[in-house]
């Protein structure tokens, strides 16, 4: 389980996080929407120990993220993480990519990392990329030898910060057919998205966040169709015009 116990980040006086609370279970897929500035990425940072937060705490599988004794590099094996930019290194392959990882931090031989790899962009549907840098690819592309990259760590949980956001609209259908693989497979995830339809779809329960507070949670079909806040209301009504 990922836990979350009013956990509170600011950035000098803006307060980023205020006293969110929120669990996710194995085999959970838990949506976060809300305008832009209202804490999501900022959450997802704070669970993967990218940013530290100034009170309350988080815990991974019973782990302190923020513990002073956590080795952290270790917690992050349970915790695949892509952002909005693909962050693929330009002078490696597809496989080079997500072989890297694996050779450096679980020091795998390099055929037994590059096998590992292949299998990941097979998932993913990029078997027939693996030589190709970068630059050949599509956006689409791209952002799927990230989520290769992340899943070849064998993580836990999948946290994804809005990674559709920079593609092209019809780049956008190949992304989010990766994850509906990895929700078909029982892997937990969080995910940060505008897609409404999609966070309908996929999540098993939606939050909505807004001003860093974690305004309502419950199933995707209820927030979404049955907001029980009239902040989540107005903000779907507005993200549906």
């Amino acid at each position: 389980m990922i836990s979350l116990r009013d956990v509170s980040k600011r950035y000098g006086l803006l307060r980023v996080l205020d006293g969110v609370s929120l669990d996710v279970e194995r085999g959970e897929v838990v949506c976060l929407i809300g305008p832009s500035g209202s804490g999501k990425s900022t959450l997802l940072q704070c669970v993967n120990g990218l940013e530290a937060i100034d009170g309350g705490s988080i815990a991974v599988d019973g782990e302190a993220v923020h513990g002073r004794g956590t080795n952290i590099n270790r917690l992050r094996q349970k915790l695949g993480i892509v952002f909005q930019q693909y962050n693929t290194f330009p002078h490696l392959t597809a496989l080079e990519n997500v072989a890297l990882a694996l050779r450096v931090v679980k020091r795998m031989p390099r055929r037994d990392a590059e096998a590992a790899a292949a299998r990941q962009l097979a998932y993913v549907g990029l078997d027939g990329k693996a030589d190709q840098y970068p630059s050949r690819l599509s956006g689409g592309q791209q952002q799927r030898v990230a989520i290769a990259r992340a899943l070849a760590m064998q993580p836990h949980y999948m946290l994804f910060d809005e990674v559709t956001s920079a593609l092209d609209p019809e780049l956008v259908g190949e992304v989010l057919q990766s994850l509906r693989k990895l929700r078909a497979d029982g892997m937990a995830m969080l995910i940060v998205t505008h897609e409404m339809a999609f966070a309908r779809e996929i999540g098993d329960r939606v939050a909505f966040f807004q001003e860093g507070k974690l305004v309502e949670v419950g199933p995707a079909s209820q927030v979404l169709d049955a907001p029980r806040d009239g902040r989540t209301a107005k903000f779907l009504g507005r993200a549906a015009q």
